[in-house]
């Protein structure tokens, strides 16, 4: 396994997360990094940084980020608009030479109670993850599904992931992202994880508390370690992604405090595993 990071743990402070971050990110240690296109989107200008910059740290990109809740608005056009941004994006990820796309596809509306049901909702998000899932086919990118550990999720245990990849029926294209704290909040063991062996796309990594957090390991409760060594014994190869919420300190001094705090403490884990190479 690789350790990266999400550039995302820079947003907010003066650091450029476009920037001078892959700078720090290789400086810190770390093998890999993941990209998030703030509001959906990358100037060409940023393209053509972060690739440069990329390849001169030999940082490799590993991941995008895309929230796309759009798939089940009540609004024809919009799901087609949602599903056309989906696109979009994979084609960025194909640019950006990563190897995947996470896709974080929301949440139930209206509690279930009126309207749009259950079923209608499910239905459209599959079917526009299937759509944009066989752009990626095509681009050789693949799709990684978070879960979610919020009641009204749609993916939120590893049955409803299951029931979903499956339904999407794209096996070596969409797949599942494994989020380690994720896990623990929604009260899935370690273990579970051996239900999603040969269908991991990526993995993220931070630790949590009673609520999502995304806090440096170390600073919660969540077992990451047997996590990790779960992830080994799935035969997980790709790269474990730290996943970072904002320090209380967002000084330049206090962001890089945090993100080396984080690489240090999962390195420390990954090199007892004998995990990382």
């Amino acid at each position: 396994m690789k350790l990266g990071v999400i550039n995302s743990a820079y947003f907010g402070s003066p650091i450029d997360a476009y920037g001078e971050a892959i700078k720090i990110t290789k400086e810190i240690g770390f093998d890999t990094i993941d990209v998030y296109p703030a509001d959906g989107e990358m100037t060409s200008a940023q393209i053509k940084s972060v690739k440069a910059l990329c390849a001169a740290a030999d940082l490799p990109i590993r991941s995008t980020v895309l929230i796309l809740f759009g798939l089940f608005d009540p609004n024809k056009p919009a799901r087609d608009f949602a599903v056309d941004l989906g696109k979009r994006l994979v084609d960025l990820t194909a640019i950006l030479g990563a190897d995947n796309m996470l896709l974080v596809n929301g949440e139930y509306f209206w509690q279930l109670e009126t309207g749009f049901n259950k079923e209608w909702i499910w239905g459209n998000v599959v079917e526009g993850t299937r759509k944009i899932g066989e752009h990626a086919e095509a681009a050789g990118v693949k799709i990684s599904i978070e879960l979610e550990p919020f009641k009204m999720s749609l993916i939120n245990s590893i049955d409803t992931m299951d029931a979903f990849l499956k339904a999407v029926d794209l096996p070596q294209t969409v797949q599942a992202n494994v989020d380690c704290s994720h896990l623990d909040l929604a009260g899935i063991p370690p273990t579970e994880i051996q239900r999603l062996k040969g269908r991991i796309a990526h993995v993220h990594f931070s630790d949590s508390l009673e609520t999502h957090g995304d806090l440096p390991p170390g600073r919660g409760k969540a077992p990451l370690k047997e996590y990790l060594n779960q992830l080994n014994l799935a035969g997980f190869k790709g790269s474990v992604s730290l996943e970072l919420e904002w320090p209380p300190d967002q000084s330049r001094e206090g962001v890089i405090a945090w993100v080396t705090e984080a690489y240090q403490a999962t390195d420390k884990m990954m090199q007892e595993l004998g995990c990382r190479g």
